[in-house]
């Protein structure tokens, strides 16, 4: 996880300035490179969920995994933007091949093993891959290397991880897919107000996870601490799922989502309306402190709303959050190219944050 969505899917955010700068990128150019990972991720969610992939899921998942590290690595050699595009997308196909995979693997290994309490460290690796993302780009850069370095360094950083899962998660017999638990949360318009609030999320954490280092860079006070804002995106996602699911237990799976995303909504409008760097560090760890907590509250409330078999919500949660994270980017740099701000924008994700928190509290009220 660390591998292939704390590094395959966001080292692009750190590299980003360096990248647009060295290859004279608009805004626009970088948001749509960013929405090309997010629509490969979609589509590899998507074909991962098929049941009718050959073969086992761990050989799948080592070779998502080797695909994510070279598509990573393969972008310091790209000559311009569509090369650059393709690689993305075979890196976010790759990246969700990672995560629908491994998590099927380790979690069923864990609810085997009655250890499923673990389930929140094998997400806990997203944040991990954040931070050493901030600290490789940042160590590249003092030592003079560009872009490209940071890219190749990404690249072999999760090639080393190949070996390492090949290790720690050695083949053996799958256990049958566990069936689902009763239904805990109930509403009489199934499951569509979360899949509307799942989308919305997408589009709404998104655009400030791809552009918060390029507003550090754009803020005097602040740049001085650039490297530590996306380090601080990362510590904070490591115990996020942990305190997210212990908050969904005390007071239910949608009013833990509902929380999350007003706090998330606070996070991005920190980022531009305090772009000090006490208010980008506070954008930085709610950032970091809800997306993942959220991507678990969601997928667990869409399994037990499924009521049977859960392939079909998640299917539909799948492709509302792919959506919404290929347009947040495209929207955010256009609209920065348009306005030279990127307020706009944040305002308009923070809202659509702020209606899925609406929308999965009338769940509750159904």
């Amino acid at each position: 996880m660390a591998a292939a969505m704390g590094i395959g899917r966001f080292v692009y955010t750190p590299i980003l300035p360096f990248m647009a700068g060295g290859l004279h990128f608009t805004k626009g150019e970088a948001g749509l490179i960013a929405s090309a990972n997010f629509m490969g991720y979609l589509a590899g969610a998507l074909a991962a969920a098929s049941s009718g992939l050959p073969g086992s899921t761990r050989g799948w998942m080592l070779a998502a995994l080797a695909a994510s590290a070279a598509s990573t690595g393969a972008v310091g050699s790209a000559q311009g933007l569509a090369p650059i595009l393709a690689l993305r997308f075979v890196g976010g196909a790759a990246s969700a091949f990672v995560l629908v995979l491994a998590s099927a693997l380790v979690l069923e290994r864990l609810s085997a093993s009655g250890r499923g309490g673990l389930s929140s460290l094998h997400f806990a690796g997203v944040g991990a891959g954040i931070a050493v993302s901030a600290l490789l780009t940042w160590g590249i850069e003092s030592l003079g290397g560009d872009w490209r370095w940071m890219w190749i360094g990404g690249g072999l950083v999760s090639l080393a991880s190949v070996i390492a899962v090949a290790t720690l998660v050695p083949g053996a017999r799958e256990p049958p897919a566990p069936s689902v638990a009763t239904m805990a949360v109930a509403s009489k318009l199934g499951p569509w107000p979360l899949v509307v609030a799942y989308g919305l999320f997408g589009f709404g954490y998104v655009i400030t996870a791809t552009f918060i280092v390029v507003i550090v860079r754009a803020s005097p006070e602040a740049r001085a601490v650039e490297p530590l804002v996306w380090l601080a995106v990362g510590i904070a996602a490591i115990p996020s799922i942990f305190a997210w699911s212990a908050i969904g237990r005390r007071f239910g799976l949608l009013r833990a989502f509902a929380i999350a995303c007003l706090v998330e909504a606070i996070g991005v409008l920190s980022s531009v309306v305090w772009a000090s760097a006490l208010g980008l560090f506070v954008a930085a760890a709610f950032q970091g402190g809800t997306f993942m907590g959220i991507t678990a509250l969601g997928l667990v409330a869409a399994r037990e709303l499924s009521g049977g078999d859960p392939r079909r919500s998640l299917a539909m949660m799948t492709a509302a959050f792919g959506l919404g994270q290929t347009l947040g980017p495209v929207a955010a740099g256009y609209g920065f190219d348009l306005t030279g701000s990127f307020l706009l924008p944040s305002i308009v994700a923070a809202t659509g944050l702020c209606i899925s928190s609406i929308l999965v509290v009338m769940m509750r009220q159904k």
